[in-house]
């Protein structure tokens, strides 16, 4: 099928062309914009959140310090420390919370240091976070997201750097 489309001023063109660029745009950020990932990390978190007032962020020195690596740099200030919460260095205590939240009708990040500290709380991660859709049969849902950097980096010692990619 074939169709012809004119037009008679180029000025009509140019905003046809811009409406429809515009709506096929998915997110506020243009495609075409580089950014690096620890600022798209940042930008999804911040469309979160200013989306869905269940949303919320835990874990260390996630709030007023703007996070270990700056992903959540500017979100306490945005959102306040009710929804931009810095926890003790316990992540299998702050797990448990962001699990039993999400459980309760809430949206959680739980942000860990370095992913590896993740290990200290496997157990909410694993058996409470990732099977309990299954093993309520559907009943339970547990959105949550749990988020922080993996992998080798300079000068942060072995308890800082695994990589659990494989």
């Amino acid at each position: 099928m074939a169709f012809t489309i004119s037009f008679h001023k180029s000025s009509v063109l140019t905003s046809t062309v811009k409406i429809l660029k515009r709506s096929l745009n998915t997110t506020r950020v243009l495609a075409n914009k580089q950014m690096t990932v620890r600022d798209a990390l940042n930008s999804a978190m911040d469309d979160e959140m200013e989306r869905d007032e269940r949303v919320f962020i835990l874990g260390e020195e996630v709030a007023m310090y703007d996070g270990a690596y700056k992903v959540s740099r500017g979100l306490y200030k945005k959102y306040g420390e009710k929804r931009v919460i810095d926890t003790p260095i316990t992540e299998i205590g702050f797990a448990g919370i962001a699990v039993g939240a999400a459980m309760a009708g809430l949206r959680p990040i739980c942000e860990f240091m370095t992913f590896n500290f993740s290990l200290q709380a496997i157990d909410h991660v694993i058996n409470s976070a990732a099977k309990t859709f299954y093993m309520s049969a559907g009943m339970v849902n547990v959105p949550i997201v749990f988020r922080g950097p993996n992998g080798a980096a300079a000068g942060v010692a072995a308890q800082h750097s695994q990589c659990f990619g494989a």
